[in-house]
């Protein structure tokens, strides 16, 4: 695409626009998102088209392997973190869901490390994803054809940032009082599908049988 394209895109969403212009103009006064959705930077993966949700729904962080650092009050600051306060402590959202896909680029490169020196910053925060994998190893064995490896590094990946998440002080003490409900969840590129992940039978199911009850 080139700058035209992205001109007549914006020309169609403004269309759009007008067509809804009174739900559109009570956003101006504030944002009351239902949910916090934490995914991956992956250009596939697009929150409100998998979800048909509309502007305002969402709260949206996204990063490379859709991971999230634990809390350290003394680190350096970094936006996941920063999105993650601010969505729990002042937008006060319901919900908070962490989405990974499947063909994740970050999770490959836990199996074929980067060699481009320059890369510092992504070699750091992929570093991350490690005890995803270690555990994947363990479960599967470290000579498991690649794909099944990647798969379930990709599930893995998303409890373990449930966990990182639940480190966060406000993020806890409302999950704690039942005022704030978090969900794992892996969207699949190939069919379009989402598994969430259930915590009483320790396993991931599609996300379309809750709807369906």
């Amino acid at each position: 695409m080139n700058l035209e394209d992205y001109a007549e895109g914006n020309k169609l969403f403004r269309t759009y626009f007008k067509k809804n212009k009174e739900s559109l103009e009570k956003l101006v006064k504030g944002q009351k998102p239902k949910a916090l959705f934490i995914g991956c930077s992956d250009s596939r993966v697009i929150p409100d088209l998998m979800l048909h949700t509309n502007p305002g729904d969402l709260f949206v962080i996204r990063n490379v392997g859709n991971f999230v650092p634990p809390f350290k009050a003394d680190e350096d600051f970094h936006a996941t973190a920063s999105g993650i306060e601010y969505a729990v402590s002042v937008l006060n959202v319901k919900e908070i869901i962490i989405c990974g896909h499947t063909h994740c680029g970050a999770c490959r490169c836990l199996y074929e490390p980067l060699t481009d020196t320059s890369l510092v910053h992504t070699q750091k925060w992929l570093e991350l994803g490690e005890s995803a994998k270690t555990s994947a190893i363990l479960s599967l064995g470290a000579h498991a054809p690649l794909d099944k490896l990647l798969r379930l590094t990709e599930k893995l990946s998303v409890m373990k940032q449930i966990e990182n998440i639940l480190t966060y002080p406000a993020v806890n003490k409302r999950f704690e009082a039942g005022d704030l409900h978090i969900h794992g969840w892996c969207y699949d590129i190939e069919t379009g599908l989402i598994e969430y992940y259930n915590a009483d039978t320790y396993e991931f199911l599609p996300l379309n049988e809750l709807s369906s009850h």
